[in-house]
């Protein structure tokens, strides 16, 4: 049973934010000492880092839900919530990110590199965090925002200088072995190598790795034998080198024929026309090997390869390759003399984009959606009439209800902020926007209110009968 993993599907959560607290400092002959409820912590974030030391994504593979840790909620006397602590990854250098869909969202090389691949709720603000001018004590306090939720494939691509093709037994893992420190398992029957060998190879100055790609057969491209699921090894090499066995005992197979089903297997993949190759003709040790050898190499020296007669078993021939390989290397390296580098996916926003957008799906329903108004629903308790009138303010501030009646929304049809599956649907009133009006002066206290100047509470009556709520309820948002 192979230990070797590089393909998996991971479903991985982000930790949730902690609640705010809605909290009132109270002491000895100061009952009413204005809010004090501290923020909820921030939720964990879910982190793939690039280790060395992993080199397949097994683990994964047997445990592929993870998640992080939630934040705390807030409390009183101004305490904050803990953060929720970050789960790490770690993952081999070359991991490829997709989501569901095939996208990809990082390309992670290097050691050390890292991508945050979900992110932790906010924690929710307590309600000395959202006391203001017009809001002395308010009654409420913010949900702390679910953390992402998603589920990705991780993909790995062994990051190696030269990789080695061909047919089943062809005597790829004899030549790796022998060419360098590296002991993959050699057998006389096909398809012996299960998994990618890499072995670092010494050619005077230049240090290389050389990968030990499973046969390939025809129909690899489509599925067939181990090569789909090793093909994409082959992607990140420099130079790739056929292994060509002339003393195979199938009748019906040679050397050039071999070349031409790998090659048409490889073009079928994709995006290899611009690599170097190399033909190496293996196990002429064997005297019809060396026979057959003499008779192919002039027809493949006419297409244009560089040939190279190797014995695995008898050491022939391995020094001239290794430094036929070194010299390209030097070139493909002189040619891209910055190592490839980590590739991040970043979708950036339209500056001509509102943050929302507003549909009519039905006769009487409008959908609003949007990364703001979605938060701000998720983080309001709706059993909170305070609350749910902040909400209304704060949509209303970023133009929802101007959509609404541009897109032709009337008195009493409804309106969904989310998704259809986790929507939240209300009877839309036109004037709920200066919900202010229906529930008073939300967050004053009578109470507080006789301790300012009557000058004071005079200029913040007459703000409150301008049209422009944003002047009546001015208020701090730290997450705008």
């Amino acid at each position: 049973m192979t230990t070797f993993v590089d393909r998996v599907e991971l479903h991985i959560a982000a930790g949730n934010g902690g609640h705010g607290c809605a909290s009132v400092h109270r002491e000895k002959f100061k009952p009413l000492g204005g809010p004090d409820g501290g923020n909820g912590g921030r939720g964990g974030d879910v982190i793939l880092v690039v280790d060395q030391d992993v080199t397949t994504l097994i683990d994964y593979h047997h445990r592929p839900h993870r998640g992080a840790t939630n934040g705390k909620p807030g409390a009183g006397d101004n305490r904050d919530g803990a953060h929720g602590k970050d789960l790490v990854l770690p993952v081999p250098d070359g991991t490829v990110v997709l989501d569901r869909k095939g996208e990809v969202l990082a390309d992670l090389v290097g050691q050390g590199t890292r991508f945050v691949v979900g992110r932790g709720g906010r924690g929710g603000l307590g309600n000395a965090a959202l006391a203001s001018a017009r809001r002395k004590a308010p009654g409420f306090a913010l949900l702390g925002e679910p953390g992402e939720v998603r589920d990705i494939v991780l993909e790995l691509k062994t990051v190696a200088d030269v990789a080695l093709v061909g047919y089943p037994s062809a005597g790829k893992s004899s030549l790796i072995s022998v060419l360098s420190a590296a002991k993959p398992k050699i057998a006389d029957y096909p398809f012996t190598t299960l998994v990618p060998n890499l072995g670092v190879v010494t050619a005077g100055s230049t240090v290389y790795t050389v990968a030990d790609v499973p046969g390939l057969i025809p129909g690899a491209s489509q599925g067939r034998g181990l090569g789909l699921e090793f093909l994409r090894h082959v992607e990140r090499c420099s130079v790739l080198v056929h292994v060509l066995d002339t003393a195979t005992l199938e009748t019906e197979r040679d050397p050039l024929s071999d070349l031409d089903v790998i090659e048409a297997e490889l073009a079928e993949y994709g995006g290899l026309d611009n690599r170097p190759r190399v033909v190496v003709l293996n196990k002429v040790d064997i005297p019809d090997g060396q026979d057959l050898a003499d008779m192919v190499r002039p027809d493949l020296e006419a297409r244009g390869y560089q040939v190279f007669e190797v014995s695995a078993v008898a050491r022939k021939g391995l020094k001239e390759l290794s430094f036929a390989l070194a010299a390209l290397i030097d070139e493909a390296r002189a040619a891209a003399p910055r190592q490839e580098s980590t590739r991040i996916v970043i979708r950036p926003q339209a500056v001509d984009d509102s943050g929302f957008t507003v549909t009519r799906e039905a006769e009487g329903l409008f959908r609003v959606r949007g990364e703001k108004p979605e938060r701000w629903v998720r983080q309001t308790d709706f059993n909170n009439d305070e609350a749910v009138g902040y909400l209304a303010d704060r949509l209303n501030r970023l133009g929802v209800e101007d959509e609404l009646l541009k897109a032709g929304a009337r008195e009493g049809d409804g309106v969904a902020i989310g998704d259809e599956d986790n929507a939240v649907v209300f009877d839309w009133e036109p004037t709920m926007a200066a919900g202010a009006e229906m529930l008073g002066r939300r967050g004053e206290d009578h109470r507080l209110d006789a301790s300012r100047p009557a000058a004071q509470r005079r200029r913040d009556r007459e703000a409150e009968r301008q049209d422009d709520p944003d002047r009546a309820y001015e208020e701090f948002d730290p997450f705008e």
